[in-house]
């Protein structure tokens, strides 16, 4: 199979990174653009050399002949987007978070698996280089079965003052970063089974939750702790680094500052550094968040060209979505969730 060619559906603050990402895993052509303010989409175009730029989805799906589109839009488009072009048969990869509520994640998922279309979600996290390190050595390392694990993802970073609008949504850090944490949890520690859930609201003058601290009783029988904060002050603050411990029957993994891991077994620790690739296109503040772009956009691809489930894929990703909205209803009622 030659390279596939694909439109992007929105060109914002993420678009040139998603792009760039598919620049350097190679195998497809981008053709089209896509942007209702078509002075956004001209600029990636100029950018990436790109022959047609279109401010209407409809038009671009209809005019272009497109083996899939990579939804690069706010939320509360990419049902809209996901559902036309699957109503066209294109196969779709869409941004995190899939949806801004369950019921509508759930019809996303069941319109593309009822019409064969493949629906395939760009959730990156997991792809980061010590992230995957980490796992390896969970599997690799003989420290046995986890019966307990901890993912910190807490830091000062001053989200609000780089995205104002993000103070007016009254769900916040569980839907932004909680769907990459919680994706990571089920990556690594499997599907949870029961869940509770407090949050906090600790900026000023925001309406939403900024602090979040999710335990899941896993399917395997670990308990898994994850924390998120956007107002901790931290001594080993590396934004946008996330912490994981597992303690194992046999020893313990853990990733620390800097892409440490280590692995303590009976008396010894053996550490390892596992740093990402540098980019040239990555912004050097989220330089290990946007170099995972590149093995989650080639996984993807493989995907598609093999006719195979992805990793991340939209039946997968589901699950995700399920915990991000079970947390809200267990901080609201104040309960444990059974999933």
């Amino acid at each position: 199979m030659g390279d596939l060619r694909f439109g992007v559906m929105g060109c914002g603050f993420w678009a040139p990174y998603q792009t760039a990402g598919w620049m350097e895993v190679g195998g497809v052509e981008l053709v089209a653009v896509y942007n209702r303010t078509r002075s956004k989409a001209e600029a990636v175009a100029a950018r990436f050399g790109v022959p047609a730029v279109y401010d209407d989805a409809e038009t671009m799906l209809d005019s272009e002949k497109l083996d899939f589109v990579d939804i690069i839009t706010d939320v509360d488009t990419h049902a809209r987007f996901t559902l036309m072009a699957a109503e066209r048969g294109i196969p779709v990869i869409c941004q995190k978070p899939m949806a801004p509520d369950l019921a509508t994640a759930e019809k996303m998922v069941a319109t593309c698996r009822e019409r064969g279309v493949p629906f395939l979600i760009h959730e990156n996290w997991r792809w980061q280089t010590p992230i995957r390190a980490f796992k390896r050595a969970m599997v690799e390392s003989g420290v046995g079965k986890p019966f307990r694990g901890h993912i910190l993802y807490a830091n000062s970073f001053p989200v609000f003052q780089n995205q104002p609008f993000l103070m007016e949504l009254q769900q916040f850090i569980l839907t932004d970063m909680g769907s990459h944490i919680l994706d990571v949890a089920r990556f690594l520690f499997g599907d949870a089974s029961r869940l509770y859930c407090q949050t906090s609201s600790v900026n000023p003058g925001i309406k939403g939750d900024d602090v979040a601290t999710v335990m899941m009783e896993m399917g395997g029988g670990a308990t898994v702790t994850c924390e998120l904060s956007y107002a901790s002050r931290l001594e080993h603050e590396r934004f946008p680094e996330a912490y994981i411990r597992a303690e194992c029957e046999q020893g313990s993994v853990e990733l620390g500052p800097d892409f440490w891991v280590r692995v303590t077994k009976g008396d010894e620790t053996i550490a390892s550094r596992h740093e990402p690739p540098r980019y040239a296109w990555a912004e050097p503040s989220h330089d290990l968040v946007h170099a995972s772009i590149v093995p989650c956009n080639a996984d993807l691809l493989r995907a598609l060209k093999a006719g195979e489930p992805a990793e991340t894929s939209g039946e997968d990703n589901l699950k995700t979505v399920r915990l991000v909205f079970a947390a809200y209803e267990s901080a609201a009622t104040g309960r444990a969730i059974e999933l």
